[in-house]
C-alpha cells in the first residue's frame, strides 16, 4: 500500500512545473537561459528587456556549432515558459509593461539542477554543532521547571567563568581555518535557502488573499466569519498563521539591536583569515547578506500590506457583493442546464442557424470514418477468483484499522474449547465476522502470534458482510491448538 501511494505521489508531481523543467527536452539550455536571465542578476525585468535579452542570448547559442538549435523565437519561447509555469507575469501599479519573474517552481528546480554538482559532505562537524546547538536551545526554552533552569543556568555561568578566566590567562582556543571555512560555508547555505525562501512566503500570500475573496463570494450569509473580522477592522491576512509566523521574522530583521549585532558579526568573519578562503560569490554573498533580507523582506511586507488594503477596500466599497451576485447567477444557470440536459440533448436542433465564424484545416489523411462499435460497451460480467491476503501486508492493514482483537480472541478461546485445532476459515464458518475484512485481518494478526502459520499453504476464507454479501479471499492456513488456548484467554 506504501509503494502505491508513493508511486500516486510521484505520479502527480510529475505533471507539476518542477518535474517538467527539469525532464524537458532542451532542460540544460532552458535551465541556464533562465538562470543567467532571472537569478543570478536582476529576479525581475520588463516585456521588452526580457524578449531583447533572451533573443540575444538565443543568437549566441544558435550560432555556436556545439549548442542544439532553439528554433523558436524569444516571444515564443517566453509564453511557452509562461504557459508551463516557470514564469509569472505581473503588471505593477504604474507601470506601462507587465514585468517577468520566475516561479517558484522555476527557482525550486534550478536550485536542484544547480546543487547536483556541488560536492557535500554529508557528515561534518560544524553540521552536527548546528544541530546539538539548537537542541539544546529547544529545550532550555521548553524547560518549565524552575530548578532544572536554575541548574542549567549555573552550568552555563560555570562554562562562562571557566572560559573567562582561560581568555585572562591568555590561552584564546580559536577554530583551525579548515573548521572554520566549513562552518562558514554551512552558515551561508542555510543563509542563502533563507533569502530563497520570501518567494515562497509571498506566494503563500497571494494564494490567502485568493482563499479569504472566495470565503467572502461564496458565503450566502450577510455576515460571514472573514466579513465580520473586516468590518470589525481585522487584518485578516496579518493575524493568519502565515502572517503572524513573517511579521515576527519582519520585526526581528528590523530590531536595531540584532541588526546591529549581525552587521558587526558580518565584518568579523569577513575580516578573518579563512575568509579569504571563500570564492568571490560566497564573500559577496556575505556582504550584503543584510541588504539582500531587507529587500526581499520589504518587497514581501509590501505585498502583505497591498494585499490587507486591497481585501479592506473590496469588502468597504461593497464590490463583493456584485462577485456574489455574479457567482450566484452563474451557479442558478448551471443548475438550470443541468435540469434541462435530458430534455434538451446536445443533438437536438435548437430552431436557429449560427454562421460558422472559423474552420479549421486539416488534410485528407487526418479524416477518419467513425466505427459504431467502437462506442459499445462489453456486457459480460467478468468474475475474478478470490484475492489473495499475505501476512506481510497485515502489519499495514493493522496499523490503518481499528479492529476489536478482544472479541476476536474470545471467540477463538471458545471455539477451542470443543475442537482440537481451528484454522481462520473454520472459525469464520461458527462465528459471525462482525467487522467484516477487519475480522480476518484480526484473525491472521492473532495467527502470527498465538497459532501455526503452515509456509507456502493457503486456504479459501469466506464471511458475510455487513451489506449481507459473501465475500472471499485466500488467505495463509494458519492453525490455531488447544495447546495454546490459554494464551488467548
Amino acid at each position: 500500500m506504501k509503494h502505491r501511494e508513493r508511486i500516486s505521489r510521484y505520479r502527480h508531481l510529475r505533471e507539476q512545473p518542477q518535474w517538467k523543467l527539469l525532464a524537458a527536452d532542451h532542460a540544460p539550455e532552458i535551465i541556464g537561459l533562465l538562470q543567467g536571465l532571472l537569478m543570478d542578476g536582476e529576479r525581475t525585468l520588463p516585456s521588452s528587456v526580457l524578449n531583447e535579452r533572451l533573443q540575444r542570448a538565443l543568437d549566441q547559442l544558435n550560432g555556436d556549432e556545439l549548442s542544439r538549435e532553439l528554433p523558436r523565437t524569444a516571444q515564443a519561447y517566453i509564453a511557452h515558459w509562461l504557459a508551463q509555469g516557470w514564469l509569472e507575469r505581473r503588471l505593477p501599479e504604474g507601470a506601462d509593461q507587465e514585468q517577468y519573474e520566475l516561479s517558484t517552481a522555476a527557482l525550486q528546480a534550478i536550485r536542484f539542477a544547480d546543487g547536483l554538482e556541488q560536492a557535500r559532505v554529508a557528515a561534518t562537524e560544524s553540521r552536527l554543532a548546528l544541530v546539538i546547538e539548537q537542541l539544546s536551545q529547544l529545550a532550555a526554552q521548553t524547560e518549565s521547571d524552575p530548578d532544572a533552569r536554575l541548574s542549567a543556568l549555573r552550568d552555563e555561568r560555570d562554562r562562562i567563568d571557566a572560559e573567562i578566566a582561560r581568555v585572562g590567562a591568555g590561552r584564546v582556543i580559536a577554530l583551525d581555518g579548515k573548521r572554520a571555512l566549513e562552518r562558514a560555508r554551512q552558515i551561508i547555505g542555510l543563509a542563502d535557502e533563507l533569502t530563497e525562501d520570501f518567494r515562497r512566503v509571498r506566494d503563500d500570500f497571494e494564494q490567502l488573499n485568493r482563499d479569504f475573496r472566495e470565503r467572502i463570494i461564496d458565503d450566502e450569509g450577510e455576515r460571514g466569519d472573514v466579513l465580520s473580522q473586516l468590518f470589525e477592522g481585522v487584518d485578516v491576512i496579518g493575524e493568519s498563521d502565515a502572517g503572524r509566523s513573517f511579521q515576527a521574522f519582519w520585526r526581528l530583521l528590523n530590531d536595531a539591536e540584532q541588526s546591529a549585532q549581525l552587521d558587526a558579526a558580518l565584518e568579523a568573519v569577513l575580516a578573518r583569515g579563512f575568509a579569504r578562503r571563500l570564492d568571490r560569490n560566497e564573500r559577496n554573498f556575505l556582504r550584503g547578506f543584510t541588504s539582500t533580507m531587507l529587500e526581499r523582506g520589504g518587497q514581501v511586507h509590501d505585498v502583505l500590506q497591498n494585499f490587507a488594503r486591497s481585501l479592506r477596500g473590496f469588502v468597504q466599497s461593497r464590490g463583493y457583493l456584485e462577485q456574489r451576485r455574479l457567482n450566484q447567477l452563474l451557479k442558478q444557470a448551471q443548475s438550470e442546464a443541468l435540469a434541462l440536459r435530458d430534455e434538451f440533448p446536445a443533438q437536438r436542433g435548437i430552431g436557429r442557424d449560427l454562421q460558422l465564424t472559423t474552420s479549421r484545416l486539416r488534410s485528407w489523411s487526418q479524416w477518419k470514418l467513425h466505427d459504431p462499435r467502437s462506442a459499445q460497451v462489453d456486457g459480460n460480467v467478468e468474475y475474478n477468483d478470490a484475492a489473495a491476503i499475505s501476512l506481510e501486508s497485515v502489519g499495514d492493514l493493522v496499523a490503518s484499522s481499528e479492529i476489536d482483537f478482544r472479541t476476536l480472541r474470545r471467540d477463538l478461546h471458545d471455539l477451542l474449547d470443543a475442537q482440537p485445532r481451528l484454522s481462520i476459515a473454520q472459525a469464520l464458518s461458527q462465528r459471525e465476522a462482525p467487522q467484516g475484512l477487519g475480522s480476518v485481518i484480526g484473525y491472521l494478526s492473532l495467527g502470527t502470534r498465538f497459532g501455526n502459520v503452515v509456509a507456502g499453504e493457503q486456504e479459501l476464507a469466506q464471511w458475510r458482510g455487513g451489506d449481507g454479501q459473501i465475500r472471499r479471499a485466500r488467505i495463509p492456513l494458519v492453525w490455531f491448538t488447544q495447546e495454546r488456548r490459554h494464551e488467548l484467554a
